[in-house]
């Protein structure tokens, strides 16, 4: 049941970015409110985190089956893609080192601000400031 539940919640998510998606006058895909929507939902505490966790893992780990469709849809306009598949491959590679360049850097930022923020809570709770814990 409790299974149930959980997907349910995640099926209500994404309902609601269906609903999003149609009454908003922008071209925004309905998934990414359902993300949005979800995301913030977690966030603020409004949808809890044990209340989505094990059925969202489960579709984290079948994630590459919903792919299938897709690669079904690709081959029946396959005659349309072959006469592009150079520049789809270039977009492809260009892309997905934009996107590997753009989340390490972003993983490095988090990661210095995160180290930063603990050390000043430490001098802080010390009762020094950085300028003091760095003159000793």
């Amino acid at each position: 049941m409790k299974y149930i539940r959980q997907f349910f919640i995640i099926i209500a998510v994404t309902f609601a970015g269906e609903l999003l998606s149609r009454l908003i006058p922008v071209p925004v895909p309905a998934g990414i409110y359902g993300l949005l929507i979800l995301f913030f939902g977690l966030l603020t505490g409004l949808i809890p985190y044990e209340a989505v966790k094990e059925t969202g893992k489960f579709l984290v780990e079948i994630m590459q089956v919903m792919f299938i469709p897709a690669t079904v849809g690709l081959l029946k306009v396959w005659g349309i893609v072959k006469d592009s598949l150079l520049s789809y491959a270039v977009i492809l590679v260009v892309t997905t080192f934009l996107v590997m360049a753009a989340s390490g850097l972003v993983t490095q930022a988090v990661i210095r601000h995160g180290r930063r923020g603990a050390g000043q809570d430490a001098e802080t709770a010390a009762g020094r400031t950085g300028e003091e814990a760095r003159h000793e």
